[in-house]
């Protein structure tokens, strides 16, 4: 019986599994190997220049809206935990006192 390798009864012939470990050799770095740190950090800095270039920057119209929706957000938050905390404060007080 075969499988898309070969046959399953039998190993290929004219090759063991200790001449597949030794014609492969072990990876030395690759690339980033080969390079220097100073080589690799201006390559970090070009990749950063290459994807801020793709970015998509809002406009400063969405930049505003955007910043006055999260700044109301917030607004709310804190209203909204001031509350829920004065509530657990007056709880508490009536609790223990």
């Amino acid at each position: 019986m075969t499988d898309a390798l070969g046959s399953i009864d039998m190993p290929e012939r004219g090759r063991s599994d200790d001449d597949a470990t030794e014609s492969k050799k072990p990876r030395r770095g690759g690339k980033r190997g080969k390079k220097g740190p100073l080589a690799r950090l201006a390559l970090f800095y070009r990749q950063i220049i290459a994807e801020l270039r793709k970015v998509v920057w809002p406009t400063r119209n969405q930049l505003s809206t955007y910043t006055t929706v999260v700044i109301v957000f917030v607004v709310i938050v804190i209203g909204l935990v001031t509350v829920i905390d004065l509530g657990l404060k007056e709880v508490v007080d009536y609790v223990f006192a």
